[in-house]
């Protein structure tokens, strides 16, 4: 399935930074003596990998860069690592010479997972933690609002902070974190915050009662995160928080049927990544009276049909509102600028990511009797919007740009969705609009 979304990392104005230098910073932890067999497994993922490339990436020139000497020096990295961490991030490097926000590799998963407790957000130019998982390290030493001024070393940008968040989650095996921060106060403090770690089986036995049921209970809490959530105020609004573009058609039906009666709908798309780009037509020809071009497609082929929406018996006709921030990633900056572009509605909030690219994801392994499973996600087309313009790299600037302060984000409040509120005439302060869609963690 053709997809527009950014489920590891999130991108925008990326500099010259190779992921490899910032791989050997952060794993020292995963330091080992690798043998021949980890050797030529770290090789042939690098032959998968850029073989996907070359048969599917949508630009067969790369954009210009001479990628065989990139893809060599892997492999001599490969060769002399001193760990996984090391072999993972040349792969990625490879990858990263194209500054492209769909073409990434995915390692394989870990044996012990990893979770650091918070979340971290591009809020105009700085980065802040904005959620603190209860009962964990950083809870002793982090609190929303918290400005990280840096992350392992590396002052954490909109540029960069996607590379932090890969390195650290998908590259390497560090289990603490050294932060230095500056607490709404003003005050600065350096904190190391450990990682909660959990073992996981290597090989699950699906025929054990205790295997089977924990993949249930993972997929069942995936499920409810993911869930579409929607808060009405009379029949003046009804908000509706969408965390991803992966629903049926009939599920985008019954939301929409749902909200016909209301004045205004609100679409809060804030921290979603995107998904499938089914569901951004559907959700597009819900609340257009017409048809409509959302993008074009440039590849390797010329044939590449737009992506269109066609129009609905009864599409919602009201007041419209879409609430971006900077996690907002490729399906939803799409959605968002056909809002813009067609003029139907307002759209609020911070910058968007700037991550849009159609990709598809491929899977991979390496082994006979033990399998190591892996993958890379590959783009197959550039998405070029009704004005000429590609969001890749630029994002989608809000027509109000509303910054939660650091204040704000200590407190809980949360003054973009009660702005939202009060052009639908509906009064919700701060405080309050902060309470409706409280964050909610994976379980354990």
């Amino acid at each position: 399935m053709s997809r527009l979304n950014r489920p590891l990392r999130t991108r925008h104005f990326a500099p010259p930074l190779a992921i490899l230098t910032l791989a050997l910073v952060f794993t020292p932890g995963d330091a080992q003596q690798l043998d021949k067999v980890q050797r030529d497994r770290g090789l042939q993922m690098l032959r998968d990998v850029t073989d996907a490339l070359r048969k599917h990436y949508y630009d067969p020139s790369y954009h210009g860069v001479d990628m065989t000497p990139k893809i060599k020096a892997a492999e001599e990295t490969v060769q002399t690592a001193n760990g996984n961490g090391q072999i993972f991030g040349a792969i990625a490097d490879v990858l990263d010479n194209l500054d492209d926000s769909h073409t990434f590799f995915e390692p394989p998963a870990r044996a012990t997972r990893r979770e650091f407790g918070y979340v971290l957000t591009v809020v105009g130019d700085d980065c802040y933690v904005t959620n603190v998982r209860p009962r964990t390290d950083a809870s002793e030493k982090l609190s929303p609002g918290d400005r990280v001024i840096s992350l392992q070393g590396y002052a954490p940008t909109r540029a960069n902070l996607w590379k932090i968040n890969y390195l650290i989650n998908s590259l390497s095996a560090v289990t603490t974190l050294r932060m230095q921060v500056v607490r709404p106060d003003g005050a600065e403090k350096t904190v190391e915050v450990a990682a909660k770690l959990r073992q996981q089986k290597r090989v699950l036995d699906l025929t054990s009662g205790d295997d089977f049921w924990q993949l249930v209970r993972e997929d069942d809490n995936a499920e409810h995160l993911m869930r579409q959530r929607l808060t009405e105020f009379g029949s003046a609004l009804i908000i509706w928080k969408m965390p991803e573009f992966d629903m049926t058609d009939e599920e985008v039906d019954r939301i929409l049927k749902s909200v016909k009666r209301f004045q205004t709908l609100a679409v809060d798309l804030r921290g979603n990544p995107g998904g499938a780009v089914k569901t951004l037509q559907y959700l597009v020809s819900g609340v257009m009276d017409h048809d409509v071009t959302i993008a074009t497609r440039t590849g390797r082929t010329k044939d590449l049909k737009p992506i269109l929406a066609k129009k609905r018996s009864s599409p919602f006709q009201g007041k419209l509102i879409v609430l971006v921030d900077s996690r907002s990633a490729s399906a939803a900056e799409v959605f968002a600028r056909v809002i813009q572009l067609e003029h139907r509605g307002v759209v609020l909030g911070d910058l968007t990511s700037g991550s849009v690219m159609e990709s598809r994801f491929y899977s991979m392994s390496d082994g006979a009797n033990t399998k190591v499973f892996y993958g890379a996600s590959i783009t197959d087309a550039d998405l070029v919007m009704t004005d000429g313009k590609s969001l890749e790299h630029a994002g989608v600037m809000p027509d109000e740009r509303l910054l939660p302060t650091a204040a704000d984000m200590a407190e809980g409040r949360d003054p973009v969705l009660s702005k939202a509120a009060k052009l639908a005439n509906v009064e919700l302060d701060p405080a309050a609009a902060g309470k409706l869609f409280p964050y909610e963690w994976q379980t354990n």
